[in-house]
């Protein structure tokens, strides 16, 4: 089974890069792709296994970008030309409309998970805490979620 293209919106780079997480998405994901939307939205130096790369489908950029900002749109029309991709995203309409689309997504925290199971990092619950003083939204009930499944994997 081949592995996985990652497509990445820059939410997930910005709020990593703000609590100093960035380089766990290395080893999880080895290279992910980014458009030059989500680039200039994250504004600073990128890591060598951030790679910008152009979407050829400009007319479906186009319409995506409607209703969405430029990055999310973007990141969307990217996934939709490169199979077996998935794509880290954490704005709810940009999230609704990928999925509406079969694009395979994952958030923030979804990836702070995987990290979590892989060994990538010690505590979820100090992640969490990094996260909401950084001004990212997780509801109680979600977070209670997350702390329960991360539990129910570590032993």
């Amino acid at each position: 089974m081949s592995r996985e293209i990652v497509v990445a919106d820059a939410s997930c780079l910005i709020v990593l890069e703000k609590i100093q997480e960035l380089p766990i998405l290395k080893p999880l994901f080895g290279e992910i792709l980014i458009t030059e939307e989500v680039k200039a939205e994250f504004g600073l130096n990128l890591p060598d296994w951030l790679k910008v790369r152009q979407i050829k489908n400009r007319s479906m950029n186009d319409a995506l970008n409607l209703n969405l900002d430029k990055g999310e749109a973007s990141s969307i029309a990217l996934c939709l030309e490169i199979s077996n991709s998935i794509l880290i995203i954490d704005e709810k309409k940009g999230r609704r409309i990928a999925q509406d689309l079969g694009v395979k997504i994952v958030g923030t925290l979804g990836v702070i998970l995987k990290a979590k199971e892989r060994g990538f990092i010690d505590s979820i619950e100090k992640i969490l805490e990094k996260l909401e003083n950084a001004n990212f939204r997780i509801s109680q009930a979600l977070k209670a979620k997350i702390l329960d499944h991360s539990e129910g994997k570590t032993s």
